[in-house]
Parts: C-alpha cells; sequence; structure tokens
C-alpha cells in the first residue's frame, strides 16, 4: 500500500470515529442508564422503541451505554420502594418509561436527572412547573393532548349515530384530564358517561359487572401502564359482551379493540432517547422542555367491527390512519 493511500485510509477511519463520538458519548466513557418500568423488560411496551432510538443515537449496549432495569411486576404499591432502589443506582440518567411511576422518582431523588415517557398530566401531578420549562430534574415526553379524549368520544359517535350510553374505564389516581375532557365532550354529544373506577384487580370485576348492570353500549378505557397490564383481560370482557371498545393507543385496536385515536407510541419512545442523548452532552433537565404529540393516529379494526355487526360510515374509514381487516 502506497504512503498515499495509508494516509488516506487513516483519515477515514479518524473521521469515522469522530462520527460516532460526535453522535453518541465521549469515547471511553459508559453511560449508565437506570430505567424504570411497570412491567417486566420483556413485556413493556415501550421499551424496544427506546432502545432502537438510542441505538440511532450512537449508543450500543455494552460499549458506551449500560441500561440497569427496574420494575415493579405491574404491582402499584411497590411503586414507592421501586423510586427509592432506582436512585440507590447513582445512575448518569434515570429513565422512566410510566407517568405512574414518575411521582415517586420525584420523590426518591432530585440529584439524578430523570427523562420520563409518560401518559399522566406532569404538570397536574405536580412533577414539571410548566410542559416549556419544567424545572427541576424531570423533563421527557407525554402523550397528553387536550384534544384527543373528546375527539376519540366523537370518532365513536360517529361510528355508532345511535349512541348514548358509554362506560369509562379509568383510574382515578392516575392524574391527567382525559376523564374531564370525556365527560365535557358527552355533554355536547348527548351521550351518557358511566365511570368505572378502577385502582387495583381486584377492582375490574365490580366495574364489569356496573358495565353490565347499565347496559353500556360502549367501553372507552382511559390509558395508563396499569390498563396497559390488564389489556388482555379488557379485551376478553368486551368481546364476550359484544362492546365496541374505543381507547387512546394504537396497540388496543391492533390487539382486537374497535377503534383507537391517540400519539404514535414508538415515536414518542425514540424522543426519550434524544432528551436522554442531550442531558449526557451536558443539558440540563430543568431547561429541556417536555415534548407533546403533534401528531395522532386514527386506528379501525374493521374485522372486529364486524363481528360486532357494525357498518362503519365510508366517511369515517377515509379518515382512518390504519384500517385492520
Amino acid at each position: 500500500m502506497t504512503i498515499a493511500r495509508l494516509i488516506g485510509f487513516s483519515v477515514v477511519l479518524l473521521l469515522t470515529a469522530a462520527s460516532f463520538v460526535a453522535h453518541g458519548q465521549p469515547s471511553g466513557k459508559v453511560a449508565r442508564l437506570a430505567v424504570m418500568l411497570f412491567d417486566a423488560p420483556a413485556t413493556n411496551p415501550n421499551l424496544a422503541a427506546f432502545v432502537a432510538g438510542l441505538h440511532d443515537l450512537g449508543y450500543v449496549e455494552g460499549r458506551n451505554v449500560a441500561l440497569e432495569y427496574r420494575h415493579a411486576k405491574g404491582r402499584p404499591e411497590l411503586l414507592p420502594e421501586l423510586g427509592l432502589q432506582v436512585a440507590s443506582l447513582k445512575p448518569d440518567v434515570i429513565v422512566v418509561l410510566g407517568g405512574d411511576m414518575v411521582p415517586f422518582v420525584k420523590a426518591a431523588t432530585s440529584a439524578f436527572p430523570v427523562v420520563m415517557l409518560t401518559s399522566i398530566d406532569p404538570v397536574e401531578a405536580g412533577v414539571i412547573t410548566s410542559f416549556a420549562r419544567p424545572g427541576g430534574n424531570v423533563t421527557g415526553v407525554a402523550f397528553v393532548s387536550s384534544e384527543t379524549a373528546g375527539k376519540r368520544l366523537q370518532f365513536l359517535k360517529e361510528a355508532l349515530p345511535s349512541l348514548t350510553r358509554v362506560a369509562v374505564l379509568w383510574n382515578p389516581d392516575h392524574p391527567d384530564g382525559e376523564y374531564r375532557n370525556t365527560e365535557a365532550a358527552a355533554r355536547q354529544l348527548g351521550i351518557r358517561i358511566q365511570s368505572l373506577e378502577v385502582r387495583r384487580l381486584a377492582d375490574f370485576d365490580g366495574a364489569f359487572e356496573s358495565a353490565t348492570r347499565a347496559r353500556a353500549e360502549a367501553l372507552m378505557v382511559i390509558s395508563s401502564r396499569f390498563m396497559n397490564l390488564n389489556r388482555a383481560r379488557i379485551l376478553e370482557f368486551t368481546h364476550q359482551k359484544q362492546l365496541p371498545l374505543v381507547t387512546g393507543w394504537g396497540p388496543w385496536a391492533r390487539a382486537g379493540g374497535f377503534m383507537s385515536y391517540g400519539p404514535d407510541l414508538d415515536v414518542l419512545a425514540r424522543r426519550v432517547a434524544t432528551h436522554v442523548d442531550r442531558i449526557l452532552k451536558g443539558a440540563k433537565p430543568g431547561e429541556l422542555p417536555v415534548e407533546q404529540p403533534t401528531k395522532f393516529e386514527l386506528v379501525i379494526n374493521l374485522k372486529t367491527a364486524k363481528a360486532l355487526g357494525l357498518t362503519i360510515a365510508p366517511s369515517l374509514l377515509g379518515r382512518a390512519d390504519q384500517i385492520i381487516e
């Protein structure tokens, strides 16, 4: 190999290495991330997209990033202790994939940066001061949008024009405005809302019995980690009772629910990785705005609609971002 070719080859190697360092952690530095989950890593719905987002930014586990997982086994009562465990790891960044857990991490530590993916309203929950300037040690990405709950009910009414009674399954311990917004939309649409409060596993049977007694014509689920972990149980009930199910997260409709309207969860989980990257490069979490979704997708499961004996208007199908047949 000539000297000129050797020099050229060396320049390419240097540029490649520089590019990797520019997009990931500084050379030789291994970032330690404590990842807090409500359920196990194997079943968490957002973990794969978050890790893929890290990889896109140049982070490779075992090379320049280490992920230490802690999870609550799907049990809300374990969250206070879990928050303390995660803080005791003293990581570079705490990543919380689930809004139900954020207040417990916030209570456990102010010393370490926290990046959250949350379906709660973090301002209402007292986790941040504002979306634009969160203050403190917490930032991240929030699913919440004040418009989606009402829009979801409107789509359901378009699909079922004679609809008058909707049962709403929700957890009052999950602070956000979706139930209030659903009630407001229901008044405008002439729909009577039945509140089904579920805080723990034992509450589901009673909630389902109440919906059955009230002859609910559809079931709406206000999404949370707790509800998502019990998705199969909720879907089984709606299938048995022939109830259209509408939620805010697309995976529910893809798993057999009737309809969903909300953000693309994978896109938002990848954005969490971007926040982590910026903090590892020196940004202060309190100065990083908490992102909110700007794009929402309407998913209609036409197969489920047919099983329920529903005929969906072409005008509504034409607005769907995804139709499952």
